[in-house]
């Protein structure tokens, strides 16, 4: 029987951050398709956050939009509030929601680090911790942050990203020792050069570097990401845990 209610045999409620577009979008549609009923929250994106409650009922899910500024920890706790009133508690948790404001060290201001840093790693760490109460309640859990290659390859101007990134590493290993004990797995997926809003503003000389570095000679899909992603979040991954997962068409190895 589902754990969620839904009547599907394994079936979950699953919060997936940053799921107005790209890879938040293919992980909530991936999840639904896997029988989840899936949270959607975005921060401002509320056409596109629709967009992917749609995606996910033509992928035969269950979704619901839900705004949350996930920086803010008030807001974070009020939009569990909200997913807890239409399903439960979540189950599966994924923070995928991040940005960038990219600039070469001297000519990064401290607003555009506090940003970055606030959104991609007190936002994982907001989201998370708002989740585990119930998790270790339910004795079971699954939680993924999305990470990135440049975390722990580095890329020039991206020392507030990077850092944001790697400093997730860091806290989900710390959250996979807490929490094994009850069945609780937390992992990474590190993405490299996937096909998104990002890497369209990237300019296509720098593309074109990029794409030479990448050893399968071509450009991710948000859909490869969240086949790791829904194998993570599943009963069959219960042995994996504070693992950092790449998908990255090989750009990181050997990091």
């Amino acid at each position: 029987m589902a754990e969620d209610g839904s009547g599907v045999p394994g079936a979950r409620v699953a919060l997936v951050t940053g799921a107005s577009r790209g890879i938040g979008r293919a992980v909530a549609v991936e999840l639904g398709r896997r029988g989840h009923r899936v949270a959607c929250l975005y921060g401002s994106d509320a056409d596109g956050a629709g967009r992917t409650a749609s995606a996910v009922a033509e992928a035969g899910g269950q979704a619901v939009a839900v705004a949350a500024d996930v920086g803010d920890a008030e807001a974070v706790d009020a939009a569990y509030a909200e997913v807890e009133g239409h399903w439960g508690a979540p189950g599966i948790v994924v923070a995928n929601a991040g940005i960038t404001r990219d600039g070469l060290l001297l000519r990064m201001d401290a607003e555009a680090w506090e940003d970055v840093v606030r959104t991609n790693l007190t936002g994982a760490f907001n989201t998370v911790r708002r989740a585990v109460r119930a998790m270790v309640r339910a004795r079971w859990g699954r939680i993924v942050a999305m990470g990135s290659v440049v975390a722990l390859s580095g890329s020039p101007g991206q020392a507030n990203y990077g850092a944001a990134k790697a400093g997730l590493v860091g806290f989900v290993r710390a959250t996979a020792r807490e929490l094994a004990s009850r069945g609780i797995t937390a992992n990474v997926v590190a993405p490299g050069a996937i096909e998104t809003a990002m890497l369209d503003a990237v300019d296509e000389r720098r593309r074109a570097e990029m794409l030479g570095q990448v050893p399968l000679a071509r450009f991710g899909t948000p859909e490869e990401v969240a086949a790791v992603v829904g194998f993570l979040c599943s009963e069959a991954a219960g042995y994996v845990t504070g693992a950092v997962v790449p998908v990255d068409g090989g750009l990181g190895m050997g990091h």
